[in-house]
């Protein structure tokens, strides 16, 4: 029963359930920059490419139980072939760069207020403590006023 314990003090501690929170977040991100780039960058790069569709760029390697040509990747993998889908590949790194890209912003945002706040000036005291009595007296007092102690700077 101990372990049991254990883990139920461990997944409810708030370190893991903001990582699982980010773990969803991620992966709605992803989907997301991956509709960006098939949906939104790649058909226009297809189009000043000569209407060039990157989803059906492949070499096929071995031909299936239906002989080639094949018109596309789906009409490759139906027919059992084997093939390189370096077109694929090439919307995958797209799609890598682009969540690098947000994620590279974001860590930057971050760190850029992490700086401001740094350098945001911490006000300098006004008072101390008397050494002798504790009260609160100028920095730039040589006497306490309370107590008549010569204060050394």
């Amino acid at each position: 029963m101990g372990m049991i314990k254990e883990f139920k003090e461990f997944a409810v501690k708030g370190n893991v359930i903001d990582m699982a929170v980010g773990i969803i977040i991620g992966g709605a991100f992803g989907t997301i920059a991956a509709s960006l780039v098939k949906d939104v960058i790649m058909p226009p790069i297809g189009l000043m490419l000569g209407n060039v569709d990157f989803t059906n760029m492949f070499v096929v390697l071995k031909q299936g139980t239906d002989p080639g040509p094949y018109t596309s990747l789906k009409h490759a993998s139906d027919a059992g072939a084997v093939s390189l889908n370096y077109g694929l590949f090439i919307n995958n790194v797209l799609s890598f760069l682009v969540v690098a890209f947000a994620v590279f912003f974001m860590v930057r945002s971050i760190n850029r207020l992490k700086r401001e706040e740094a350098e945001t000036p911490v006000a300098t005291p006004s008072t101390r403590p008397c050494p002798y009595c504790m009260s609160d007296i100028s920095m730039k007092a040589t006497r306490c006023p309370n107590c008549t102690s010569e204060i050394r700077a």
